[in-house]
């Protein structure tokens, strides 16, 4: 791994101001950006932490993409009640770009709890602020309990600074068409695909399903419920440093005795190698 990698067990719901203070400062700065809107939905309502965390490019998936803030501004049907905590962050290199994701409650009075798994990938802003870029969700049971904080503070190898526009797509499209091989394969045979590309360590959300840690956990699981999942990516995006980028896309899932149209994103690694692998992907219907 080219990123010092740790694990942080929390032990109450709410970081404290020390147990922040612990933290790596680059990674440990955009958690707590997380962690302020968390606490903002929780004290004066979801609006007051989602409007927070987003700004005019922001695009929420609900599951279909929206803008966040002509959303947000239409006063959707949002919870009363809507908490969540990171169990995962990376930074890169170049601290333009981000991931968390981790366990989220939310509740409408008079119905329910319900729970799941939250997924964003940030950005900076031009005035520096870390600013959400995707973020989608994906329910299950919240009968299990959620992992650790793992994390990825980034090291200070230099990385190569690219200023051409052109230059910076093509290094897009080398993330894209790695995806669409992994589509390929996933065509042929999900579960070569998913070994071929997971990382060992890699997290894996699917609806009604507890997250998920290790490629041979997620391995098994499509074993054993016999799913077929078949994707098309739709869009990508890198952080400028490079070692790290996303794809989303729409996905095509047989279960035992349906087929369901899904959308996914998986956040991706270029390893010490130069092979691309998937350290985190999201399933959720659309």
């Amino acid at each position: 791994m080219r990123y010092k990698r740790g694990l942080f067990l929390i032990l109450s719901v709410v970081f404290s101001c020390s147990a922040l203070a612990q933290l790596p400062s680059k990674v440990g700065g955009l958690i707590s950006v997380d962690k302020t809107a968390a606490n903002l939905s929780k004290s004066e309502g979801p609006y007051a932490g989602l409007k927070y965390m987003t700004d005019k490019e922001t695009t929420f998936l609900v599951p279909s993409p929206v803008n966040a803030s002509d959303y947000l501004e239409n006063r959707p049907n949002l919870p009363d009640r809507l908490t969540w905590n990171p169990n995962f962050a990376l930074v890169a290199r170049s601290l333009d770009w981000g991931v968390t994701s981790g366990p989220i409650e939310f509740q409408k009075m008079g119905a329910i709890k319900r729970y799941g798994q939250y997924l964003i990938i940030w950005r900076r802003d031009r005035k520096g602020n870390w600013k959400a870029h995707l973020r989608a969700e994906v329910e299950n049971y919240g009968k299990t309990k959620a992992s650790p904080l793992e994390y990825y503070e980034p090291d200070d190898k230099n990385y190569l600074k690219h200023r051409s526009v052109k230059r910076l797509e093509q290094r897009e499209e080398v993330v894209l068409s790695t995806d669409q091989l992994f589509s390929t394969i996933l065509k042929a045979d999900t579960r070569t695909g998913y070994s071929e590309f997971l990382a060992e360590d890699a997290r894996f959300y699917f609806p009604w399903q507890p997250e998920m840690e290790g490629r041979e956990n997620v391995l098994a699981f499509l074993k054993k419920e016999r799913i077929e999942i078949d994707t098309k990516p739709t869009g990508v995006g890198r952080a400028y440093s490079g070692e790290f980028a996303y794809t989303s896309g729409e996905a095509t899932v047989g279960l035992k005795d349906k087929v369901v149209k899904f959308s996914y994103i998986r956040v991706w690694q270029l390893t010490d190698d130069f092979q691309w692998q998937v350290i985190l992907e999201m399933m959720f219907e659309r």
